[in-house]
């Protein structure tokens, strides 16, 4: 089964990182990774671009397109991460070795991923 593990944390915060420590815990985060894609657990990784960057579009009987994300809260979607696992369990446990290495205080929020096609 396959469950996406979505990263969120403040990206002002993030962002804010000197090159130093993003390059620390890109690589900490790599040997999870690695591990991960050892083992055949290991799909899509995705690093989004900050919310100043992106467009919404609201549905309705007519779209319409805003400038960023505009949700009230602190943390924003940053990345996410598509993992096999056998259960919700063992994605808990990748999702811990994840948070782990992170080096901040955001969330993992983890769902079942459901295939239409």
């Amino acid at each position: 089964m396959r469950f996406v593990i979505l990263c969120y944390d403040n990206q002002e915060e993030i962002f804010a990182w000197s090159k130093e420590k993003d390059a620390q815990v890109m690589e900490q985060l790599g040997a999870v990774n690695d591990r991960l894609a050892a083992a055949g657990k290991l799909g899509p990784v995705v690093r989004l671009g900050g919310t100043a960057d992106a467009k919404t579009i609201r549905k309705g009987k007519q779209a319409v397109i805003t400038d960023g994300p505009f949700a009230e809260t602190k943390e924003q979607l940053l990345g996410f991460y598509v993992v096999e696992a056998e259960t919700m369990d063992e994605a808990l446990v990748i999702g811990k070795d994840l948070a782990a290495a992170s080096g901040s205080a955001g969330a993992f929020e983890i769902r079942p991923l459901i295939y239409y096609r």
